[in-house]
């Protein structure tokens, strides 16, 4: 029996954050609609669960121990759901105030609706085509894998998988609707079963929108309200990845779904995509990871090459031509290599780490140099200007890689940019406080989210409607919404306006949270501003974790035989000096307790942050773990392993 209007679904992995925003968004829309929200998490490893416990009682939560899909996880709900509507909602999006009471009243004045879907933009304000969409057909697979959907969006005979013919403003029947935001009614679904759990990730909506028209009921594109939807958070996956996932989910759709005759045929299509769109995937791929090492390492040997030249020119000291070329060689190699291990490739590119990098490839370059036979030692003073010529080139290639966009240069100093945030004064000072923390502020407005005739607004810069102006005239480069000031709806009408305007981002603040979130693209995932803690999950973190390991381990098989009988267990302990060297564990992680899975995933520990401390309690140990994880300390590893060196085994 039904007793509530609605049930809204929303499966997470992984997106704590935006699953916050989502509730929040979600909770206002609900004020006067008799519903139950369910949130079915698949074994997340960021603290969402926590998360929903702590803040977000009322919500019915399902925690998974296993990533079980997004079919499955949604069918895990709507068994014990008991609404009228069943909503499939995206843990990435946000929703109008009154999103929900403008769907349910369309879909009762619908009574042959079985599904709706709505405008959707990105992070950005843009129109997401896939809000109306329709079905995959050998003849709509073709035109868009063969890029004409985009060259003709608005044709009827090429546009049908995104329907460019028809208008995003009016309301339509479709054939497709988007699992980001589904709404679906209940009676229907008794009616045509759940999802189909055979597909894990992608095409599921797909196959239950065409279920609910051969049931005989009918989708539609409903055009009144709009939501944010942060594509592709909750999938972050590599594009190669996503390419096999999403177009075998096709072939499942039209195995099932189309003659046999039509099945091979989209089928064959579809497999030619695949391996066309996986090589392209890889191979920008692999010129995005190698292609500026590779700038780096030729562009080292030339200035190198240069400089050995000059010197022979100048100091009338000839070297053998074999003995320059290798060692040219070897000095770019050791150089370039510097740079990946000290983060020199990690995005957004750092000046700090190209001078470490200059530092440390020159003082192994040199010590190794001192080891050599006087007869081959090639000379001190081209390998010193040839640090600083590395040096020099390094930072030019990442100058051209940033004004090529094709990576971003960061220097010692935050980059300035200018903001302008619409909000009460009281939470415009508390964001302004974060963005302190997290970015170099060249010029700030305070924008007034009431109308322009409210009392009080001498406090602000500019009201509201003058902020198109400001952007546009003051190049502001992002605008952050005070989500307890401005309504959803207000700030999505913004977004959308502002979507002609390329080089402003937007972010969104909720009360009482230490992060904005924004997305700057419909390809590249939402962006977090946090306070800034060197968490042990951070790139270089790991990078520098895994050295220590490596690097102590290998230390300690060298010389094993004089600590033999050191060790309290020294077979053991040969055991453990062996799996943290080929990387099967790492030296330190946290102390097991019941905490410490919410944490940053870490290999297999043989020490923990606790271990040779005197003991202490279960909530010690967790606050240790914490510590531990927010702020991580290659020297806290260090000290850890000598202060427990006798039991590693």
């Amino acid at each position: 029996m039904i007793f509530l209007k609605l049930s809204i679904i929303i499966v997470n992995y992984n997106v704590k954050h935006f699953l916050e925003q989502c509730l929040i968004s979600v909770f206002k829309a609900t004020k006067t609609i008799d519903a139950e929200i369910f949130v079915v998490d698949n074994n997340s490893v960021d603290g969402s669960v926590s998360m929903i416990q702590e803040k977000f009682q009322e919500v019915k939560l399902i925690a998974n121990t296993e990533n079980v899909g997004f079919s499955s996880a949604n069918n895990q709900a709507i068994r014990l759901a008991n609404g009228q509507y069943i909503l499939l909602l995206n843990p990435d999006t946000v929703v109008e105030e009154d999103t929900f009471t403008k769907c349910l009243d369309f879909m009762d004045s619908q009574p042959d609706s079985g599904g709706l879907g709505v405008k959707m933009i990105d992070g950005k304000g843009k129109f997401l085509p896939e809000s109306k969409r329709g079905l995959p057909t050998p003849s709509a697979a073709f035109y868009k894998i063969f890029g004409l959907s985009s060259l003709f969006p608005k044709s009827k005979l090429m546009g049908k998988y995104h329907l460019g013919y028809l208008s995003k403003e009016e309301n339509h029947s479709i054939e497709v609707l988007s699992g980001a935001f589904m709404l679906l009614r209940k009676k229907a679904l008794d009616k045509i079963g759940l999802l189909d759990e055979a597909f894990f990730m992608y095409g599921e909506d797909i196959d239950l929108s065409y279920r609910l028209i051969l049931g005989g009921y009918k989708n539609y594109y409903f055009s009144k309200t709009s939501i944010i939807h942060y594509k592709g958070e909750s999938t972050k996956k590599t594009s190669v990845n996503y390419v096999f996932v999403f177009y075998n989910a096709m072939i499942i759709f039209a195995k099932k779904h189309f003659s046999k005759k039509n099945a091979k045929l989209f089928s064959f299509l579809i497999n030619i995509a695949i391996y066309i769109r996986a090589f392209i995937a890889i191979s920008i791929q692999l010129i995005k990871k190698l292609s500026l090492s590779i700038v780096d390492l030729s562009s080292t040997i030339g200035v190198i090459y240069l400089i050995a030249k000059y010197y022979q020119l100048y100091t009338n000291i000839i070297f053998p031509t074999k003995i320059l070329y290798i060692a040219i060689s070897v000095y770019a190699i050791t150089w370039t290599l510097s740079n990946f291990v000290l983060g020199g490739y990690d995005k957004p590119y750092k000046t700090g780490a190209l001078i470490k990098s200059a530092l440390a490839g020159t003082i192994i370059i040199l010590s190794a140099y001192a080891l050599l036979p006087k007869e081959i030692q090639f000379s001190r003073s081209i390998i010193l200007f040839s640090s600083l010529g590395f040096l020099l080139v390094s930072f030019l290639n990442r100058v051209i890689f940033h004004l090529l966009g094709w990576g971003k240069l960061k220097t010692s100093l935050k980059e300035k940019k200018s903001f302008a945030i619409v909000g009460s004064k009281q939470e415009g000072n508390r964001i302004q406080n974060l963005l302190e923390q997290v970015a170099q502020i060249e010029k700030l407005y305070f924008v007034n989210p009431e109308p322009s005739n409210s009392k009080n607004n001498s406090s602000f810069d500019i009201e509201l409607n003058q902020l198109y102006d400001l952007v546009r005239i003051k190049k502001i480069n992002e605008v952050v919404f005070c989500a307890k000031d401005i309504s959803a709806q207000d700030t999505i009408e913004i977004m959308s306006r502002f979507s002609s305007i390329q080089k402003v981002d937007f972010k969104i603040s909720q009360p009482n949270t230490l992060f904005l979130i924004g997305s700057n693209s419909i390809h590249s995932s939402g962006d977090l501003y946090m306070m800034d803690m060197n968490t042990i999950n951070k790139v270089e973190n790991i990078r520098l974790k895994r050295i220590f390991d490596i690097g102590t381990s290998s230390m300690l098989l060298i010389f094993f035989p004089f600590l033999f009988f050191y060790y309290k267990r020294p077979l053991s302990a040969l055991k453990s000096i062996l799996k943290v060297f080929i990387g099967l564990s790492t030296w330190v992680g946290y102390h097991e307790n019941s905490s410490y899975e919410k944490l940053p995933k870490l290999k297999n520990n043989i020490l923990s942050v606790s271990d040779g401390i005197v003991p202490i309690n279960p909530e010690t140990c967790a606050k240790l773990n914490v510590v531990y994880a927010k702020d991580y300390s290659i020297f806290a590893d260090l000290r850890i392993v000598i202060r427990n060196l006798r039991h590693i085994g």
